[in-house]
């Protein structure tokens, strides 16, 4: 076994959204990591790559049994995440007071939409809802129109799993110093409105506007967007910088005057419309050969198979096939302690026994 968590012991309670994905992270990180299903549950796991290189054991939630074989399982865990409503854990038995009473070293990870606290805590909800709240989903509106969820990647896995993950790597650097473990409310409504930081900083010094769709990382700058082929297909370009939007004017052959002025925002909707005709004029294709692996920070906007073809995300294997399945590569990359999938996802209770033999 590799990767840099490989020694520690870490259980997930089944959920959906922002918990496997970080039970995913912990487990591609080296950790091994036991998922408790309940048992019953109609949820299927063996599809689904974020739930990959964890082991199963499935337990009845509702028996006294089980529940013992729980606790017994987390005394010996460094690690726990869960995703219930602020109180199930607690009604189970298996909320933090009695389990950090067993186990003192025990990072207990508690994932939630609103938090375990505030007028929201028990309401239902979902990524979309989350990032509404903290105005994310509201700086994403472009040219008058309704805002678009950005899949569930802001709240569930930006804002949601990647807190719960960095909380709980950073107590357990901290109980390597006291010796004892605590606990981490993540809030994917505070996940997400960390996520707008610096949009917050650019509102106060006068460089957000409200009005969505027209600032300069939101769509309003001719420079900072996306723009349609010939062929329909779609690129992206981003150059910010004087010297990286020189190379862009440069290589497309543009030395119209307007264009001097890049930072004046009252051009930027004409110019948006200049630059739009011109990209219309060629395919997708044909714009690679120009401007990729330029200054000019390009690059084509690709769908999912497309992406895991590209030269350069084949070059780092960004794509494993794994399991029949193309999906990423374990991320971040260690020199000495690489991360690895350990294996496919698991069926419930999959590992019943050996999951009892190893941790017991």
């Amino acid at each position: 076994m590799s990767g840099p968590l490989h020694g520690f012991k870490i259980i997930e309670m089944a959920a959906i959204g922002p918990v496997p994905f970080c039970g995913m992270m912990l487990s591609d990180m080296g950790a091994d990591v036991v998922r408790i299903d309940r048992k019953g549950s109609p949820v299927a796991h063996q599809n689904n790559p974020v739930n990959r290189g964890r082991r199963s054991i499935a337990l009845d939630l509702k028996s006294p049994d089980d529940i013992a074989t729980a606790r017994q399982l987390i005394n010996r865990a460094d690690a726990l995440i869960e995703g219930f409503r602020p109180g199930v854990m607690e009604r189970l038995g298996l909320g933090p007071e009695p389990c950090l009473a067993d186990n003192r070293g025990l990072v207990y990870g508690r994932m939630t939409g609103w938090g375990q606290t505030g007028p929201l805590a028990q309401s239902a909800g979902h990524d979309i809802n989350y990032i509404a709240l903290t105005g994310a989903l509201h700086a994403m509106s472009r040219d008058g129109q309704p805002p678009s969820p950005p899949l569930n990647l802001i709240g569930d896995y930006g804002g949601g799993a990647m807190l719960l993950a960095s909380g709980v790597l950073a107590a357990l650097l901290e109980r390597s110093r006291s010796g004892l473990g605590q606990v981490i409310d993540a809030a994917m409504t505070d996940g997400s409105a960390c996520l707008m930081s610096l949009f917050h900083g650019l509102q106060a010094s006068g460089n957000w506007r409200d009005q969505p769709g027209t600032n300069m990382l939101d769509g309003g700058a001719h420079f900072y967007n996306t723009y349609a082929c010939a062929d329909g297909k779609f690129i992206s370009i981003g150059p910010i910088e004087p010297q990286f939007y020189t190379a862009l004017l440069q290589r497309c052959g543009i030395d119209e005057p307007a264009f001097s002025a890049q930072m004046d925002v009252g051009q930027w909707p004409a110019l948006k419309d200049k630059l739009g005709n011109l990209f219309r004029t060629r395919n997708r294709d044909d714009w690679c050969a120009l401007l990729e692996g330029s200054d000019a920070c390009f690059a084509p906007v690709l769908d999912t198979r497309e992406a895991a073809q590209h030269p350069h995300n084949q070059a780092r294997q960004t794509f494993v096939r794994h399991n029949g399945i193309t999906q990423a590569a374990p991320a971040p990359r260690f020199s000495r302690t690489p991360g690895a999938i350990k294996n496919a996802p698991a069926a419930p209770d999959e590992h019943h026994d050996a999951i009892l033999r190893d941790w017991l």
